[in-house]
């Protein structure tokens, strides 16, 4: 997968002018449109013209493969919230990557939700819609892994982090297709995964990395020379100093001043003043 996404990223350097500047204005106008004419069509709904139902597409109304994306997913105050949320963090990414970058991640959602959309019918059910929640997902989970210490307010009060809403969000994700294999949904369970592939494309070399991190951390935490130096600090705090040294037996209360170090050769985490860190006879 990081290969897929070093191609990727070859690919939009190559092609600077292969992306859609403001993209994310384009949509959110778009679906602020589409609501306006909704509610003005007197009777007519173009939200059921534009939407993307699988069996309508294979029955000849292809132009919802495009018309889909800018179908709105509620209404009211909430959807002027949507729209303004989702072009923020779309314009940022935008910002962060460039044109290209950004158009081909929103592009590969939409192509892979479209997937989704389609695979969906081997449920049997055949009024099967296809909506942007995968796209928006993925748009959210890209922003929160590029600025997760990002502060917004939370119903315009609460302050907190983009990180945590982004766990909130990840661990929904991560029920619904738990739910769903408990229930014996394997489709169900397994849809939803390939219609944020995008992100995972995207984001392959982080999550690795962070996974080797969180790896690394476990070791240090759990290493003897970890355990030892805890050990020794609590016992060292106890008697009422950081810091002695093992030959001479001074102490950073006696001795303010003195540099203290650790020898990494002894077997344990052994104290030394600068007179002794380098003439000492290691310990094993």
């Amino acid at each position: 997968m990081r290969s897929i996404e070093t191609m990727l990223t070859r690919f939009c350097r190559k092609h600077p002018r292969f992306g859609i500047p403001n993209l994310m204005t384009i949509v959110a106008v778009g679906t602020a449109l589409v609501y306006l004419l909704d509610q003005f069509g007197r009777g007519i709904s173009l939200s059921a013209i534009l939407a993307l139902f699988p069996t309508l597409v294979l029955r000849g109304e292809v132009w919802r493969l495009v018309t889909f994306v800018f179908v709105p997913m509620s209404g009211g105050i909430l959807l002027l919230l949507e729209l303004y949320f989702y072009w923020f963090i779309g314009s940022a990414l935008e910002r962060e990557w460039g044109s290209a970058k950004f158009t081909l991640f929103y592009l590969s959602g939409v192509v892979l939700n479209i997937l989704f959309g389609f695979l969906s019918l081997l449920t049997g059910d055949p009024t099967t819609l296809v909506t942007m929640r995968y796209v928006n997902l993925s748009l959210f989970f890209a922003f929160a892994t590029l600025y997760p210490n990002l502060q917004v307010l939370l119903f315009f009060i609460i302050p907190i982090k983009v990180k945590w809403l982004a766990w909130v969000d990840a661990a929904l994700f991560a029920w619904s297709v738990i739910s769903s294999l408990l229930s014996m949904d394997v489709v169900g369970a397994i849809l939803p995964l390939v219609a944020i592939l995008n992100y995972f494309l995207f984001f392959a070399s982080d999550l690795l990395g962070a996974l080797g991190y969180a790896k690394r951390r476990v070791q240090h935490q759990t290493s003897h020379q970890t355990i030892n130096f805890k050990k020794a600090a609590r016992q060292a705090q106890q008697k009422g100093y950081i810091h002695k040294c093992a030959v001479c037996g001074k102490t950073d209360t006696d001795y303010p001043d003195m540099e203290f170090r650790y020898c990494s050769k002894c077997n344990g985490y052994y104290c030394y003043c600068k007179d002794h860190i380098n003439n000492h006879v290691h310990i094993q």
